[in-house]
């Protein structure tokens, strides 16, 4: 079993204090440094864009109950360099970075071969960056940048587009990083069907803005663009892996069919779909990935551990779980707190060892979630030494 450790750098507010930007990143950098001496594999970092706290004086705000910044990192890019400057052995993750805000697909892979060229510089430079790639988490974050239904058709199947938009995404990404040169006649045209559709009424209300009734309607490409190649083009390819934020099981297989890809899996995903996606994986992973391992679909756990006395981990958990779904949400879902809970490691060393025995496969690799609504880095870092140095023996 694999064990990493993922940061949210999340600035709101806990019990009635919310620490400046400055103290957020000073927190960050001295548990990052931890992680490293413990031997965390791999850092994960949360990915946001725009402010969330401004996004709540516009019309339809998606979070309006929320108080603060939902994320710093902007750039895990950025990032990464500073990370791994004061580092030693730690990996660096994006969790996740969004391919269609701040220039589009084009850019950020232009960005992932620039990072690579510098940070490979170095020749016995080991340390990987894995680019956690999805289409974000807030439909506030890509507005900006022309994502949103460009007909009464899109509008009318506007959560369908949005797939077919990620999807065109992909193949421009990572035929991009692959060092295809490319003009956008080359990438592949996209359509609506039927089946693509809950219910007949969704579908008719489709064909009804298209005018005719068809059995596929085209979607327009969002990125025209003549002959272009990327550069730098020979950074070290050799550092970088790659992972699908996507439980859609056709944009999963399509991405592999590019290059290997593996799968991003950051919310409390059912353990039936997680076996499935596993054996769906085991044939459809990129041939040149050398086979399908369950690490490569790396699972997000919150821990709660309290090895002073493991009974109020219980209470830590449920008051960390109850303010973070009010903010989100503005109300409390008991059923979503009880939920999380049980998903999360919760108790002291010999509890918590004892729940990875039980939940997980021998084979995972865990992104373990210490600062979850927690800005007291003294108490976060203890429970990640507590965690590495009580817990892991028990069961590595």
């Amino acid at each position: 079993m694999e064990l990493d450790i993922f940061f949210s750098i999340c600035r709101t507010e806990v019990d009635g204090y919310m620490p400046d930007e400055r103290t957020m990143f000073a927190n960050f950098f001295e548990q990052i440094e931890l992680a490293d001496q413990l031997g965390f594999g791999t850092a994960w970092v949360a990915e946001s864009h725009l402010s969330t706290e401004v996004q709540k004086t516009n019309p339809g705000a998606v979070i309006p109950h929320f108080v603060g910044e939902i994320g710093l990192n902007t750039d895990i890019l950025q990032l990464a360099h500073k990370v791994f400057a004061r580092t030693r052995r730690i990996s660096m993750g994006s969790a996740i970075m969004n391919i269609l805000c701040n220039g589009g697909p084009i850019a950020a892979a232009e960005r992932i071969k620039t990072f690579l060229s510098l940070h490979g510089l170095d020749p016995e430079e080991r340390r990987l960056l894995t680019v956690g790639f999805a289409s974000g988490r807030f439909p506030f974050i890509n507005v900006p940048y022309g994502i949103v239904p460009r007909s009464a058709v899109e509008e009318a199947a506007w959560p369908v587009v949005k797939t077919r938009i990620f999807e065109e995404a992909t193949e421009i990404f990572l035929r991009l990083l692959k060092g295809e040169t490319l003009n956008s006649g080359m990438i592949a045209p996209r359509s609506l069907r039927r089946a693509d559709f809950r219910s007949d009424a969704d579908w008719q209300r489709v064909i009804d803005a298209y005018g005719q009734q068809v059995d596929e309607v085209p979607v327009a490409p969002r990125w025209t663009f003549p002959n272009l190649k990327i550069v730098p083009e020979n950074p070290r390819m050799d550092l970088l892996r790659l992972s699908i934020g996507s439980h859609d099981p056709a944009t999963q297989l399509f991405a592999n069919t590019i290059m290997p890809v593996g799968v991003f899996n950051l919310s409390i995903t059912p353990g039936d779909e997680i076996e499935k996606t596993n054996a769906r994986m085991q044939t459809g992973y990129h041939a040149e990935g050398g086979g399908w391992h369950r690490r490569l679909m790396p699972r997000t756990v919150l821990v709660f551990i309290n090895d002073d006395d493991g009974s109020k981990a219980s209470d830590e958990a449920r008051s960390a779980l109850t303010n973070y779904w009010r903010a989100l949400e503005g109300t409390l879902d008991e059923e979503k707190v009880r939920r999380a809970t049980n998903n999360a490691l919760v108790g002291d060393a010999a509890t918590i060892a004892q729940q990875v025995r039980d939940r997980f496969h021998a084979e995972d690799r865990l992104m373990l979630w210490f600062d979850f609504n927690n800005h007291d880095s003294k108490r976060v870092m203890k429970n990640m030494s507590d965690f590495m140095t009580k817990v892991a023996p028990l069961f590595a």
